[in-house]
């Protein structure tokens, strides 16, 4: 694209819009100044980004008939063949649509996005291909990934395999859905503030969000730099240990991943749970307004049924778990909005691959589809914008100050305790909402749901739904959560969990 030095009202608007008092001798000088500085930009453009060639061939694929997709849970179908050997050889993997497979399209939910085509496969997706896995196609996503519901991608609503009408929850509602219905046998979904966990928990699958840094998110959608996650949701604790032995580890493009502790996932199944100290966390049951007793009493029958295998299980006080909701609501907002609303939805000030294709196509829709977004996503960046611009970013800071307290009261409960056990989601799966329903109830149906599974994102410790019980037909989900780096004890709890029960 060509570039050109901005004229001195180009200027003066950019003052007005950042509140800085310019006089007129400024802004001609600015404007002078600027004419020599745009040649470097012009340099820039003028160099290759070659992005990396797809390894796999791929062609084609198709946006799916309704007849062929009951619960509106894919976006778009095909059929990439990976590696002819691998642990993943004769698997098929459906792939959450706000992270790039090459060649296919992607949506993130929006319209915004509508028709943006990535050029290059994600990290993730590259290893399942390498580990002879084949991408099935694109699961839709809610929009922007920001909804606990499943009602507000531009799609349509996604539907739950138990019950056509009620939410499969968000915002990897069309990875739980596919992976609950059978449609594929794992998936990888996307956790920014409980996204894998509450719809693994609303369709009675295994979903796990590993440790911060533990798997790659080069190739996905950001929507805060902090809280980003991607990870497994399968239908046993085996394939999710299977699909993180792949997709853990380094890749040398993702500045999170500093530090990061590999398992070995498989061959920590072994079902031995008597060497385990497990805490019930007393404050993530009896949310007022929100938790069903069908929910609390599920997960405490199911907290006795670690204890009757052996484990020391013991009710734990964790007060400060209650400030978890209202400490991530003052992150997130502010930091969500302030990714989205500039930067290419990419942010800025870390290390690791941009995916530039990605950054002008959401910088286009933005511009030119605004009036597609869904007011949910509005909201939240009209809000995020005000705090940002009223309290200079007071809020998102003194959030981001609090998370590591946050952290360091895990960390000493994980002192005397393995795991911590609680409810996944306070409630079970809901009905969708009415396509005619008010816009508040539509925007509170995308956030009702998260109270024990944000905090999680903030201190990034590794979390995972356990399909615990059901009532009345739909699931209840039971969270566990450990140590940093110590997946392999999360998944050995629940394969033993999984193996005691039906």
């Amino acid at each position: 694209m060509a570039v050109t030095a901005p004229t001195a009202e180009e200027l003066r608007a950019a003052a007005k819009r950042l509140g800085l008092p310019v006089n007129e001798e400024e802004l001609t000088t600015f404007a002078m100044l600027s004419e020599g500085v745009s040649g470097f930009f012009q340099r820039v453009d003028q160099l290759d980004e070659p992005p990396p060639a797809p390894k796999y061939p791929r062609s084609g694929g198709h946006r799916p008939s309704a007849d062929e997709d009951p619960l509106n849970a894919w976006y778009w179908k095909c059929s990439i063949q990976g590696a002819p050997s691998g642990p993943l050889h004769g698997r098929r993997v459906a792939i959450k649509d706000n992270v790039c497979v090459a060649g296919m399209p992607m949506m993130n939910g929006s319209a915004v996005l509508d028709g943006f085509v990535p050029e290059a496969d994600a990290t993730v997706v590259e290893r399942i291909l390498d580990a002879g896995g084949e991408i099935a196609g694109k699961a839709v996503c809610e929009s922007f990934c920001l909804s606990g519901g499943s009602h507000t991608a531009d799609t349509g609503p996604t539907h739950n395999p138990h019950r056509h009408g009620w939410s499969s929850g968000g915002s990897s509602s069309g990875s739980a859905a596919l992976v609950a219905g059978g449609e594929v046998d794992m998936a990888i979904g996307a956790d920014q503030a409980g996204s894998i966990r509450v719809p693994a928990s609303w369709c009675g699958i295994f979903g796990l969000k590993p440790t911060f840094g533990l798997v790659p998110y080069t190739g996905a959608a950001l929507l805060e730099y902090t809280i980003d996650h991607l990870g497994p949701m399968t239908k046993t604790v085996a394939d999710a240990a299977l699909l993180l032995d792949v997709i853990a580890g380094p890749d040398g493009s993702d500045g999170r991943q500093a530090g990061a502790r590999v398992g070995n996932y498989a061959e920590a199944l072994t079902g031995q749970v008597d060497d385990l100290r497990i805490g019930v966390v007393q404050e993530a049951f009896g949310w007022p307004g929100m938790s069903a007793t069908e929910v609390d009493d599920a997960v405490r029958v199911a907290a006795g049924q670690f204890e009757s295998l052996g484990a020391s299980v013991v009710d734990a006080s964790l007060p400060f778990h209650r400030d978890g909701l209202p400490v991530y609501m003052g992150l997130g907002l502010e930091g969500v909005s302030k990714v989205m609303a500039s930067s290419g939805g990419v942010g800025s000030s870390w290390l690791g691959m941009y995916p530039t294709d990605l950054m002008q196509a959401l910088t286009r829709g933005m511009h030119d589809r605004a009036d597609r977004m869904a007011p949910g996503v509005k909201f939240i960046l009209l809000l995020g914008q005000h705090m940002q611009e009223t309290y200079g970013g007071l809020y998102y800071a003194k959030s981001q100050n609090l998370r590591q307290g946050l952290t360091r009261g895990y960390d000493s409960a994980f002192a005397d305790y393995d795991l911590l056990l609680m409810p996944t989601t306070p409630m079970q799966a809901q009905p969708l909402p009415a396509e005619d329903a008010p816009m508040i109830e539509k925007i509170a149906k995308s956030m009702e749901q998260v109270a024990n599974t944000c905090p999680f994102n903030m201190t990034g410790h590794p979390a995972m739904n356990v399909p615990c019980g059901e009532f009345d037909g739909l699931p209840i989900g039971m969270e566990l959560i450990g140590r940093h780096w110590e997946e392999a004890t999360l998944l050995r709890a629940a394969h033993a969990f999984e193996q005691a029960t039906d």
